[in-house]
């Protein structure tokens, strides 16, 4: 008689099986990142096709970073990736890997508010507040990178993220209060 069919092979391993393999990833699941997001180090496990925005909205609960248009035409999902102002809803969160990423949450200064945010304050920057935390990322990417800029500066940096409420005399005028070197408290 012929020898008996061999067995056949075991089923591949799942996520689920929570098995990981040498470089600390589950086993079986699309894709696992290390990066640095708000300054704290992360190790993920995400689905090949998830956008960087998804990332940080649904999986980190980072709600901050708005979705406006979706196809990278309004800047209201600006966050900062090694020290660039980027549409999160163009990147794939695999593309994180590891980089430096910073979203409008990282402005938190235990409970004060960012230079930035305080500049923007000051100039009523803010009406209905939507795209303003892409605003205040792409500025911080601009003051990181050029701590003085010009206006036309300026402008090319906002250049991404539209605002419907105030115009723009208000945003650049804020700009340009952060970018001015800041008093030191007498302690």
């Amino acid at each position: 008689p012929p020898p008996p069919p061999p067995p056949p092979p075991p089923p591949p391993l799942q996520a689920e099986d929570g098995i990981r393999d040498v470089a600390g990833c589950l086993v079986g699941s699309e894709m696992c990142i290390r990066d640095r997001i708000n300054g704290e180090k992360t190790e993920l496990d995400i689905p090949a096709g998830m956008t960087a925005l998804e990332l940080i909205r649904d999986r980190l609960a980072l709600k901050g970073t708005k979705e406006g248009c979706g196809i990278g035409e309004c800047g209201a999902c600006t966050i900062v990736v090694d020290g660039r102002a980027v549409n999160s809803c163009l990147m794939f969160a695999a593309q994180l890997d590891g980089r430096e990423i910073s979203t409008v949450e990282s402005l938190d200064q235990a409970g004060q508010l960012h230079p930035i945010q305080t500049a923007f304050a000051k100039q009523h920057a803010v009406q209905c507040g939507f795209c303003t935390s892409g605003l205040l990322m792409s500025t911080r990417a601009l003051l990181t990178a050029q701590s003085n800029p010009d206006r036309s500066e300026i402008v090319k940096a906002i250049s991404g993220n539209l605002c419907r409420c105030t115009g723009y005399h208000s945003i650049i005028a804020a700009i340009e209060d952060a970018a001015k070197p800041q008093p030191k408290e007498d302690k």
